[in-house]
């Protein structure tokens, strides 16, 4: 294994998970006009998901696919791990309790309450917290495997892992945001629902490494690291997941949170500086 490799990728999943954090001061003390911010950087995300996604992530896997089964057969292993990774994100989504997704966005009037100077409104508490429990754990799913892909791209490749990082941080400010409103008004303690939107980051790293660990123990620890075929179908799944992410869950957060064109600017903003640095690594 290339420990340094190992520990450059756990990094970037560590820093992409613990952005929740940033949505949460940002719930407490943003400015209303700052939301237009969180429309074009979740655009952004998308865009920079939705490229690398079509034009790295998911050609890599067709690739070493096809080194381990052929091209013909390689190419429906390569759609068929692509729809399965899209499934399976998809159904992590079916069932959690739809009111309690942490993707169905809150509108801004919402988090006021955080904000400084603003008293908690919470007339049935027991309610609240169970809401907020489970807002916490469906993140956690959601987490997971947005970790694994975080940690395996970067372990192929840091560049592309890199600016993976960076899409999902983006994508996880929303997501600190929403934890921290219903955990605020449970609790009435910003310090809670901080540390709570702080902490649920972690199950990022900790889906890289149960994923990868368990796919190192079902193919053998000896091995030196992820064979083509295993390798090229978590590729392919992880593609899938990125793109349902990026339609199901950036997508809507953007337009929610802008006005005008912002979220089409972030999310073309995003796909050209993709783009332009997967251009300038190769020719580096």
């Amino acid at each position: 294994m290339d420990i340094p490799g190992f520990w450059t990728a756990l990094g970037l999943t560590l820093l992409a998970g613990l952005s929740t954090g940033i949505g949460s001061i940002l719930a407490f003390g943003a400015r209303r006009d700052s939301y237009r911010f969180l429309s074009v950087s979740t655009g952004f995300s998308a865009g920079v998901m939705l490229y690398v996604s079509f034009v790295e992530i998911l050609p890599k896997g067709g690739k070493a696919l096809a080194e381990a089964f052929g091209a013909g057969v390689g190419g429906w292993h390569q759609a068929g791990w692509f729809f399965g990774g899209i499934l399976f994100i998809g159904l992590i989504d079916f069932l959690l309790p739809h009111g309690d997704d942490p993707h169905e966005q809150h509108a801004p009037a919402e988090a006021a309450p955080l904000r400084k100077g603003s008293a908690p409104h919470a007339p049935h508490p027991f309610r609240l917290h169970r809401m907020a429990l489970f807002t916490a754990l469906a993140i956690a799913l959601h987490n997971f495997p947005e970790g694994l892909a975080t940690f395996l791209a970067a372990l192929e490749d840091p560049h592309v892992g890199a600016a993976i990082a960076i899409a999902i941080a983006l994508h996880n400010i929303p997501e600190g945001m929403s934890i921290s409103v219903p955990l605020y008004y449970a609790t009435g303690s910003r310090a809670t629902a901080f540390l709570w939107s702080f902490l649920s980051g972690l199950a990022e790293p900790v889906g890289a490494l149960v994923g990868f660990f368990g796919l190192r123990a079902i193919i053998g620890s000896d091995a030196p690291g992820l064979p083509p075929a295993v390798m090229g179908a978590s590729f392919a799944a992880v593609a899938g997941i990125m793109v349902f992410i990026s339609i199901d869950q950036l997508l809507p957060t953007s337009r929610a949170y802008g006005k005008g064109h912002d979220s089409i600017l972030g999310l073309l903003g995003g796909m050209v500086v993709m783009a332009l640095s997967l251009l300038l690594f190769k020719v580096a």
